[in-house]
């Protein structure tokens, strides 16, 4: 699945730090199950995003108070507080630079505090948006893309599916819990696009992300593969494409964007496990 030639690296390209209380202008529920919600504000004005997996901290109200509490910042450094900002990871979903608007996607999916908040979200309330602190950035000059995710990684899905170059090669995977959840996306890629559906089991409870990459049939070249979702279904995937596909770890990108019984998992955690 490589070539002798040196597959590019991954990079962290480093924004500066800033907390923006944002006004929410839209709301539209894209499925039965996710909430876009569109912020704007003049505090927009110099937000940095780049690479599809860019993503921000939302900063979310204690019970019973209508703003969040602010982070601290100095010399570019999130600080220790007697207070601490309630916080969950976002992923951007778009960012209209000229109108100063950012959408995010969210997953209604029980009562944790993200999803409480976008059930109740509506025009005129505020929230803080922290980040983003920095962006993964890859040359998009590979052969092919292999992606996949479940519907809490849909929106990094949906951004590599429309960020990556024309005619490329592109085998996508995304689990939902069924076809009223499927969302389309705009591509100039050449797409090859399975949704899974898994019915009533929970989220992060099933096994068809890994069975639909190790039924995939890969093309010749050099080859990235990007998968997000709940972070324990995701090792034997990783352990699938270094071990028995044979990519190097500078082609693979796994990423636990949630772990179940874990309140706010952190994603980076896990990286140790790319090596």
């Amino acid at each position: 699945m490589t070539t002798e030639s040196a597959p590019p690296r991954m990079r962290i390209v480093r924004h500066p730090l800033k907390y923006r209380l944002l006004e929410v202008t839209k709301v539209d529920r894209v499925t039965p199950g996710t909430v876009r919600v569109t912020f704007a504000g003049e505090a927009l004005e110099g937000f940095c995003e780049q690479a599809p997996t860019d993503h921000v901290k939302l900063c979310f109200p204690e019970p019973g108070a209508e703003l969040p509490v602010e982070p601290v910042v100095e010399n570019d450094t999130w600080m220790d507080a007697p207070v601490e900002p309630i916080t969950r990871d976002y992923t951007i979903r778009h960012y209209r630079r000229a109108e100063r608007e950012l959408d995010i996607d969210m997953v209604l999916h029980g009562t944790g505090i993200g999803s409480t908040w976008a059930e109740q979200a509506e025009p005129g309330m505020r929230l803080g948006v922290f980040g983003p602190r920095g962006s993964e950035e890859i040359d998009f000059v590979h052969d092919w893309y292999l992606l996949a995710a479940e519907e809490t990684a849909l929106p990094a899905l949906a951004r590599w599916i429309e960020m990556l170059p024309a005619g490329v090669k592109v085998i996508a995977f995304a689990e939902v819990p069924g076809a009223d959840d499927e969302q389309e996306f705009r591509t100039v890629t050449d797409l090859d696009l399975t949704w899974l559906h898994r019915g009533s089991a929970p989220a992060g409870s099933t096994d068809l992300l890994e069975r639909a990459i190790r039924a995939a049939e890969l093309p010749t070249g050099l080859g990235f593969a990007w998968i997000a979702g709940e972070a324990t279904t995701l090792k034997p995937i990783r352990r699938h494409l270094r071990g028995e596909r044979g990519l190097g770890k500078e082609q693979v990108d796994v990423d636990g964007y949630w772990k179940r019984g874990v309140a706010n998992h952190d994603h980076h955690e896990d990286d140790h496990e790319q090596a």
